[in-house]
């Protein structure tokens, strides 16, 4: 009963920081539209909590198609399908103990 509640506990807090980071990477790629001032703590604190994970996906798929990068949809994409998986798995767990 104990290790059901905490894999499920595990599971929601999982789920909840997949859908914060999903709404960080759309909020960084729409003030990427209006150059914003890079000096700007926000903007900084997106550019750091997106780039590294955005760098490691140029480095094994080609991003930018026709002047458009793409990395912020694979990285949405790749997200939501940690968030149906693991956290469907985990949940699943959950109610098999």
């Amino acid at each position: 009963m104990i290790l059901s509640t905490l894999i499920q506990a595990i599971a929601q807090i999982l789920h909840m920081v997949i859908n914060i980071y999903i709404w960080v990477v759309i909020i960084a790629a729409l003030i990427t539209w209006v150059r914003p001032d890079p000096y700007n703590p926000i903007v900084q604190t997106l550019y750091r909590l997106t780039e590294p994970v955005y760098g490691w996906i140029r480095r094994y798929v080609p991003t930018v198609i026709g002047g458009i990068d793409l990395a912020p949809l694979i990285l949405i994409f790749g997200l939501q399908f940690l968030d149906l998986f693991l956290v469907k798995l985990l949940f699943q767990l959950s109610m098999s103990l």
